[in-house]
């Protein structure tokens, strides 16, 4: 018994950026695009920073992201805050 290969059809795919060289691999068209579409915002939002901005945006991506429960409450915190009409002490 043979499998049957698909005539057409999404394996996968290696995107690679020009400007930096990241590599993303994916395996549907989906996840491709949605790969290729963060790595081209997170270019222009980078971009749009100072190094000192660029160096306490890494400090507090580290923070967050090892700690997803952090990231939660931060998030419920500013939302909070915004629906509140601005920041209280």
């Amino acid at each position: 018994m043979t499998a049957k290969t698909p005539t057409t059809g999404w394996d996968q795919a290696v995107f690679r950026c020009g400007r930096c060289g990241a590599e993303h691999l994916t395996t549907t068209e989906a996840d491709h695009r949605q790969a290729v579409s963060a790595h081209s915002d997170a270019h222009a939002v980078w971009d749009q920073l100072t190094p000192i901005e660029r160096d306490g945006l890494i400090s507090i991506l580290h923070t967050i992201l090892s700690a997803p429960d952090l990231a939660l409450e931060l998030l419920v915190l500013a939302n909070r805050q915004h629906l509140a009409g601005g920041d209280r002490q």
